[in-house]
């Protein structure tokens, strides 16, 4: 699944936003870190 969607092409309107959605799919694991990151730094109580 993952190779098709890096194999897809996106449609040539929205070629100026290639590197936004290359991006995207990462946010989610940035908020896991930033609740780890937030729960060791309090302790985690």
């Amino acid at each position: 699944m993952f190779t098709t969607i890096f194999l897809t092409k996106l449609p040539e309107a929205y070629i100026l936003f290639r590197p936004l959605v290359d991006i995207l799919p990462v946010i989610p694991i940035f908020f896991l870190l930033l609740a780890f990151v937030w729960q060791a730094s309090i302790g985690f109580r």
